[in-house]
């Protein structure tokens, strides 16, 4: 009776894994340049380009949606999308919600000057008093800059309403630190090929880790713990950093065309 177990086990697992790859998954995420966007009605991104490799390698096609958030995590959690990305992890979304392992891709928030600019930074936010943030209005930096930000005379953080206007600011010398979701930053920069006049300064301030997360609804599990494996080995081999700057790289050649 165990045998037959075992073996029916192994039959609807492989006829689940047919079925999976007779049609294409439904990923569902966010309007979130540079990670995931839609443009002339084709997502593109960093984290699209990692996500459609790692599905590649198992085999599996994709059909990725870009929705409002709140909409695309409803139809994770009600079981009409097979998975979310890129998705913080929360005790509600656990609920209804396979989350991977591994991480997808940390946002890092991070510090910007110029790249002739003396300002050094060693991880302690203090060190810097007397310099000019610039800052986009109604954004979190995540906790640790937050609350500097809330103790700082109001001369010392500069606040513009969007993040190029922010680095347009960096880039005439009118404040003296972006402070950028990492990512974003060098996107901008890329948009408007000014990467090489911009220096990060390390550490960064922040990390927030973001997953895929697949519906608990349509019991993917077996996919998700693929999915991982895949994941953790195209980090060790360097394979996803080449992704992220190959990203980069291409947008350097079409805003140069563009030009």
């Amino acid at each position: 009776m165990k045998g037959s177990a075992i073996l029916s086990a192994v039959l609807m697992t492989l006829i689940l894994c047919s079925q999976a790859a007779a049609k294409p998954l439904e990923l569902v995420t966010l309007q979130y340049p540079p990670y995931e966007y839609e443009e002339n009605k084709k997502v593109k991104g960093i984290a699209v380009n990692i996500v459609k490799t790692i599905f590649s390698k198992m085999g599996y096609r994709v059909s990725i949606r870009v929705l409002p958030w709140a909409r695309a995590l409803l139809r994770v959690e009600k079981g009409d999308a097979d998975a979310i990305f890129t998705a913080y992890k929360t005790p509600e979304r656990e609920k209804f919600a396979d989350y991977s392992r591994i991480v997808l891709m940390p946002q890092e928030i991070s510090l910007f000057v110029l790249k002739d600019s003396k300002i050094k930074f060693n991880g302690d936010l203090g060190e810097l008093y007397g310099y000019l943030f610039g800052v986009v209005r109604k954004v979190s930096y995540g906790k640790k800059f937050d609350e500097f930000a809330k103790n700082r005379d109001p001369l010392d953080v500069n606040v513009i309403n969007t993040g190029e206007l922010n680095m347009n600011m960096l880039l005439k010398k009118r404040i003296d630190i972006l402070v950028s979701n990492k990512h974003g930053a060098y996107y901008i920069l890329s948009n408007v090929n000014k990467t090489e006049m911009i220096r990060e300064l390390k550490p960064a301030l922040e990390s927030v880790p973001s997953y895929m997360a697949f519906s608990k609804k349509r019991k993917l599990g077996f996919i998700r713990d693929k999915f991982d494996a895949i994941l953790e080995d195209m980090k060790a081999h360097g394979e996803y950093y080449q992704i992220i700057d190959d990203f980069y790289k291409d947008l350097k050649k079409q805003n140069k065309k563009a030009d």
